[in-house]
């Protein structure tokens, strides 16, 4: 299954039809329209041992043609036998590179993220989307090239306590690397009428993240299908497994379900 998985990502990122970069597990370099509104309700989760899943409510803004502003709020039942709030988090991309040719584009762009948690810290994976208190910077280019878009970047995490006096103890991680690569291209439809049409688009993203110094990491595969309608509201589907793992986390063999619906011209 993994290998079938892994063959479809890599033939996402390969071939050369139409692309899109409204990536699913990862943020584009490239930002949303200045005073553009985006709203996202997410349900991610996993079946084994027991079922457990996390819902977020996301809001986004374009503030200007280089500055893009997130906000999040997280809830679910990871650490608890019922839902209950984990706290938020804010997130920032600052677009610094842009170079436009015929049906091409590159895209650069700085990001920041601040979360604050209330769960307990358990995991050995550091994530600021509902189970870590922390910082993360990084950097993300991404590349449309005609009817293919790829997409890269690479970020750099510091775990704080988390709200609750629930405090990382000395043998707990305090630091991690992770990278990503993603790529896309557009199923449907084959000739483009109008912004009314339906898109389907497909993705695979590779997700990466290293604990330096206690030789734990892991790379997963995410192929995911994204439904857009009227250009203003998209439904993805992902689905993430690990091609290989070395840590102890939350995140292998996850689901997730988003709506998003953006208002634009606000």
């Amino acid at each position: 299954m993994k290998r079938i998985l892994l063959a479809a990502c890599l033939m996402a990122m390969a071939r050369p039809v139409l692309a899109q970069e409204l990536y699913v597990n990862t943020e584009p370099a490239s930002n949303m329209a200045t005073g553009s509104l985006g709203i996202r309700v997410e349900n991610q989760g996993y079946f084994k041992p027991s079922y457990k899943n996390r819902s977020t409510i996301e809001a986004m803004y374009g503030v200007s043609r280089h500055l893009m502003v997130h906000g999040s709020v997280y809830m679910s039942d990871y650490y608890n036998s019922s839902q209950h709030f984990e706290g938020g988090s804010v997130y920032a991309k600052y677009r610094f590179l842009s170079i436009d040719t015929v049906q091409r584009h590159l895209r650069g762009a700085f990001f920041a993220k601040l979360a604050s948690i209330n769960n307990p810290i358990v995991n050995r994976e550091i994530t600021l989307e509902g189970d870590n208190s922390g910082a993360q910077g990084g950097v993300v280019f991404t590349q449309l090239l005609h009817k293919l878009a790829l997409s890269g970047s690479a970020s750099y995490l510091r775990a704080f306590n988390n709200s609750g006096n629930y405090e990382i103890s000395t043998h707990r991680v305090r630091n991690a690397a992770a990278y990503t690569l993603s790529g896309g291209y557009l199923l449907l439809p084959r000739n483009y009428r109008d912004y009314k049409q339906v898109n389907l688009n497909l993705y695979c993203e590779l997700l990466g993240k290293i604990n330096p110094g206690h030789s734990e990491s892991y790379l997963d595969v995410a192929p995911a299908l994204q439904l857009i309608f009227n250009s203003t509201c998209r439904l993805d589907f992902s689905y993430r497994t690990p091609i290989y793992n070395e840590m102890q986390r939350n995140t292998k063999n996850m689901y997730l379900i988003r709506l998003e619906y953006n208002f634009f011209n606000l």
